[in-house]
């Protein structure tokens, strides 16, 4: 049995490539907080969560402080186990997500691990079901961009071979809304798919207004409308149109989405394995919305979410929007306007490790050994 003799916690922060503005926020820059996990067998782990702007350090802090001297002398092989008694371990703070971002970073790292063992990448580990998946882009879509960029987005995107795109959604006026879709809608045509996402803008009342707006125009789904918390209000949108409706990325408890899947409040899942706490929780929600018939399209994160689409039979699209590329040495491989899983044992992210040091947060850089512990 080997045992997990190192921790080390950092973080880089990113910034995006082109101005990403929605209905509610700016997305000025990635917090990234990184975990490395070492075996006493000379295996190393990475695992990774994000922010879109704050909390990074308190993730650190918290990983460094709270969970990392946790783990220190035990078998990371007993992932499930882990997971719960670090959850426990820090359950006050919980649910939320700063607790559920430590965890997704330490939960990658020892799936990571798991996969070198068992010489397999994690879409074959866990679960194996598809070998690609379609890809739609979210880049050319934010609510900052004028109609003529909005277009020109879209129809970019169309002839770069991907097979749909996300505009986003929210302006003050319904009127905006629908004319930007519309020209979008005219110029990629009937056979390309089009998601609209609010960014949990809208109240109840708002979202059944633009919903019945928007449903001419044959969208592939209404993502976040309201505030997560509005369960009630997902119920009523659901039931009053035919849009499909899509939530997940602000949920982070498997037992939220229960609540969304049981009581019929959305369409599509799309859950976020950062934010759900995640590999070992979001396989149990990618499940979960395969026993009520829906399908998963995560948010975010397409450099680790391609396989765990590729592990599920319910996945039906992975989100195109570049995260990872200053950080790694080979890119998401695209065919076709499928992204296709890596083959390579592990999570099939090859993280260029000298970068990363090179590129850390002053004062982030923090290990924990099997020594200090002693």
């Amino acid at each position: 049995m080997s045992k997990i003799e190192r921790i080390e916690v950092m973080q880089v922060d990113l910034i995006p490539k082109v101005i990403r503005t929605d209905a509610i926020q700016a997305f000025t820059k990635q917090e990234t907080p990184i975990v490395r996990i070492t075996t006493d067998d000379g295996i190393v782990g990475t695992g990774y969560a994000y922010t879109v702007g704050t909390g990074g350090s308190a993730v650190v802090a918290m990983i460094r402080d709270d969970l990392a001297p946790q783990l220190i002398g035990r078998d990371p092989s007993k992932i499930e186990q882990i997971w719960k008694s670090l959850f426990y371990h820090v359950h006050a703070n919980a649910i939320g997500a700063t607790v559920s971002l430590c965890l997704a970073a330490i939960d990658l790292a020892l799936w990571d691990i798991r996969c070198q063992k068992a010489h397999e990448p994690l879409w074959k580990l866990a679960g194996g079901a598809q070998d690609r998946l379609p890809l739609y882009s979210t880049e050319g879509g934010w609510l900052n961009f004028s109609v003529e960029e909005l277009v020109e987005g879209a129809l970019e995107a169309k002839e770069q071979g991907f097979l749909g795109c996300k505009p986003k959604v929210g302006k003050p006026s319904a009127a905006e809304d629908v004319t930007r879709l519309e020209a979008v809608r005219e110029a990629v045509g009937p056979d390309f798919a089009v998601m609209v996402d609010a960014n949990q803008s809208f109240t109840v009342s708002e979202a059944i207004r633009r919903a019945r707006l928007f449903e001419p125009l044959d969208l592939a789904w209404f993502e976040e409308p309201m505030p997560a918390e509005d369960l009630r209000g997902h119920m009523r949108l659901s039931s009053s149109t035919s849009l499909p409706v899509a939530i997940g990325e602000s949920l982070y408890h498997p037992a939220h989405f229960r609540e969304y899947l049981a009581n019929d409040a959305c369409s599509i899942v799309q859950v976020d394995v950062a934010r759900i706490g995640g590999i070992t929780p979001w396989l149990k929600v990618a499940h979960m919305a395969e026993a009520f018939n829906i399908s998963v399209c995560p948010h975010y994160l397409m450099e680790i979410h391609v396989s765990l689409c590729a592990a599920v039979p319910n996945a039906q699209w992975v989100e195109y929007i570049p995260q990872l590329t200053d950080l790694t040495t080979d890119a998401m491989r695209i065919e076709d306007g499928h992204a296709i899983p890596s083959d390579t044992p592990g999570l099939g992210i090859a993280w260029d490790m000298s970068v990363v040091q090179d590129r850390l947060v002053e004062g982030s850089y923090a290990q924990i050994r099997l020594d200090d512990k002693a």
